[in-house]
């Protein structure tokens, strides 16, 4: 990377963390504080735990669509997680929350310090991945899984640990990773699908009525 291009990466997270400077004053508000449970609903272990039990209740109900939502969100989340935790070791972002007067963004170590993987958002990544799976899934349930994607987005710039830029590639992340799933499955569904219906065609022939 070329010293001016670093200057200038390096000039933008600047001019970010300081239009940042009132939204951290904020941090300790109690309605910011009230976003918080919000925030730790989209972490990793939750929305995995809703798609698996979306999956199971629809396997055991035998209702091929919950079955179908809850497996779009599963693999929605799971592609979501991946593409950030590459991203993640690939910036050394510092958090808001921990960046002092000196914001950094520079070209990634794979440092483990949560401190300095903001860049994107993780929980806004697989809050959208699931929301979109569901919205594609449940029409009706989109209105409220949208709103609860963007409440968890919101949250983490409010409550200091991510900045709007970290948010908005993670959004992005969820909605490319919800498209990726949706497609994987849906082939999937028409290859099972063709497959029976060569295997009927075959029963047919060697049993000819």
């Amino acid at each position: 990377m070329g010293k001016k291009k670093k200057q200038a990466i390096r000039a933008a997270a600047e001019r970010e963390h300081e239009a940042h400077a009132p939204l951290r004053a904020l941090a300790t508000a109690g309605v910011v504080r009230a976003l918080t449970p919000v925030s730790k609903l989209t972490d990793e272990p939750p929305l995995l735990a809703l798609g698996l039990g979306t999956l199971a209740v629809g396997a055991v109900l035998r209702r091929p669509a919950l079955a179908r939502s809850g497996a779009r969100m599963v693999t929605s989340h799971l592609l979501a997680t991946g593409l950030k935790t590459v991203l993640k070791a690939g910036v050394d972002r510092t958090r808001p929350n921990a960046a002092g007067a000196s914001p950094q963004l520079e070209k990634g170590h794979g440092t483990d310090d949560s401190d300095r993987n903001a860049f994107p958002s993780g929980h806004t990544a697989g809050a959208v991945a699931v929301a979109q799976s569901i919205a594609h899934e449940v029409p009706a349930a989109a209105g409220a899984a949208t709103l609860a994607a963007g409440t968890a987005g919101v949250a983490q710039v409010t409550r200091g640990a991510h900045y709007t830029s970290d948010v908005v590639a993670g959004a992005v992340i969820g909605w490319l990773s919800e498209r990726v799933a949706g497609w994987a499955i849906a082939a999937a569904a028409r290859a099972v699908e063709n497959r029976r219906e060569s295997s009927a065609e075959a029963e047919v022939e060697a049993h000819p009525s």
